[in-house]
C-alpha cells in the first residue's frame, strides 16, 4: 500500500459546510493546519467579479 502524503490540502466543496470537510479530513486521518481563502471570480456585463469564496484547509498527517 502506498504511503499517504505527509500534507495533503482539502477544498470545501460547495455542496458541503466546513464541520463536513474537517470530518472528512479526520476520516482520512489529517488534521488542519493551515485555512486559506482566494476569490472565484466570473465575467458579468464585462467586468470581473467574485463569484464566491474558496475555503481549502491544508491537513497534516496525524500519527497512526
Amino acid at each position: 500500500m502506498p504511503e499517504k502524503p505527509k500534507k495533503k490540502k482539502f477544498k470545501v466543496d460547495r455542496t458541503e459546510n466546513l464541520s463536513d470537510c474537517l470530518d472528512r479530513m479526520r476520516a482520512e486521518g489529517y488534521a488542519p493546519v493551515r485555512r486559506m481563502e482566494q476569490p472565484v471570480f466570473m465575467e458579468k456585463d464585462g467586468k470581473r467579479v467574485v463569484d464566491h469564496q474558496e475555503i481549502i484547509f491544508e491537513g497534516k498527517l496525524t500519527e497512526e
